[in-house]
């Protein structure tokens, strides 16, 4: 008698995907950035420092602004009042801009990262992407905790804000659009540098020191190129019209355009990031 001896063992499954199959997707990709992104101390302390920021400075320049306007200054001045405190909350923004990709680098973590994604792009577009997304809801929530902790004081002071307004609303909605943009810019040259304290140096002299210098001295080439430099151009986009008027100039951009004009400068420094991105080890 034959007997047929048939081997029924199968591997076992792990239900895992095999390295190189279909499991990496760029969701998976963007929930894993996530995860980094609010695990880290950094990020809530510089998150909380934001709104406090925001809401402080308001409070601060809503005062003022009530003791100095003897006839008020209308629905644009004073979302300009509860929004001023985004020219201080920038810089806490901006940390954390660059230490969500500098702080892998430090760490060595990027080397893990690249192991998981080896075409390396779509870890930084996660990375913006989740960025992005995080700035944006923390501009218009400080935005909305600033409006309604200013609403006392400015009341019947010919201050009132519109939210009906167009002006107005373009001034709140602005200021969290601007402040993503700057954490996007941050974010461009810490993916450039790759040091954290170099790239702080970076974007915070570029925005704080070299802009403001460009703006004070009176030389022609100065004054045509300043207009056009990041947070110059995108700070219109949260300044009342009167304002941007004011620093027109030959020069003259609209709010919309000059935040156009700040996010040319991020898509160009982050262009340049996933170049060399792609080039140089980790």
């Amino acid at each position: 008698m034959t007997t047929a001896l048939t081997d029924t063992r199968r591997p076992a499954s792990t239900g895992r995907p095999a390295p190189g199959g279909s499991g990496l997707t760029f969701p998976r990709v963007v929930a894993s950035e996530w995860i980094k992104l609010r695990t880290l101390r950094s990020t809530v302390w510089t998150l909380v420092v934001t709104v406090a920021l925001m809401v402080g400075v308001a409070l601060l320049a809503a005062w003022g602004f009530t003791q100095a306007a003897e006839d008020g200054g209308g629905s644009a001045a004073g979302a300009f009042a509860t929004t001023v405190g985004s020219n201080v909350a920038q810089m806490s923004i901006a940390v954390l801009g660059v230490l969500i990709i500098t702080g892998e680098y430090t760490t060595g973590m990027v080397r893990s990262t690249f192991a998981a994604v080896p075409t390396r792009l779509p870890a930084l577009a996660a990375k913006a992407l989740v960025l992005t997304a995080t700035i944006l809801v923390v501009g218009l929530v400080s935005v909305a905790l600033a409006y309604l902790a200013t609403l006392p004081l400015l009341a019947g002071t010919g201050l009132e804000i519109d939210l009906g307004e167009p002006e107005s609303l373009r001034i709140l909605v602005g200021t969290a659009l601007y402040l993503t943009a700057v954490a996007l810019l941050a974010f461009a040259f810490g993916a450039l540098i790759r040091h954290s304290a170099g790239a702080l140096a970076a974007v915070l002299g570029l925005l704080l020191v070299v802009e403001p210098l460009f703006g004070n001295i009176p030389l022609a080439f100065f004054r045509e190129v300043s207009p056009y430099l990041p947070s110059t151009a995108g700070s219109r986009v949260m300044m009342p019209d009167e304002f941007n008027a004011a620093l027109g100039g030959e020069a003259a951009l609209g709010p919309w355009q000059g935040y156009g004009v700040m996010l040319a400068w991020v898509a160009v420094v982050l262009a340049i990031a996933a170049v060399l991105l792609r080039r140089r080890d980790a």
